[in-house]
């Protein structure tokens, strides 16, 4: 009788275990989600500098801000809009965009973290025919 209860007295014990490590597991993929949710806000940030400094560099001097800030936050989604902002759109010659984006916690359209990515993007005005 002894000899059986030593044999099966580590049964259940992968399963203990994993319950022991299941929140490890879930703060490892939570953690790695939010990094790629901050990687993904700079992309969207260059990107959208990219398309404001497009639309600004074919704009009048004094409409480039307006046409910049429109064509920046129109390719990104409601979720990631809501906090962008075009800071600068400007420079003669020269034009420069420059595009701020909330990093989102877990899932964008909720709770943002107090920290902001910036996109930069530069391009030569075009010449007036």
């Amino acid at each position: 009788m002894r000899l059986r209860l030593l044999r099966g007295g580590d049964r259940g014990q992968v399963s203990i275990e994993f319950l022991g490590m299941a929140p490890l597991i879930v703060l490892t993929l939570v953690l790695m989600w939010q990094c790629v949710l901050v990687g993904y806000a700079y992309t969207l940030a260059g990107n959208a500098a990219d398309e404001g400094v497009r639309a600004g560099t074919a704009a009048p001097p004094g409409e480039r801000f307006g046409a910049c800030q429109q064509a920046a936050l129109k390719h990104l989604s409601g979720a990631w809009r809501g906090g962008a902002r075009v800071d600068r759109c400007d420079g003669t010659g020269y034009v420069t965009a420059d595009v701020s984006i909330k990093v989102p916690v877990l899932f964008p359209g909720s709770i943002d973290f107090p920290v902001t990515v910036h996109g930069h993007a530069g391009a030569v005005e075009e010449a007036k025919r």
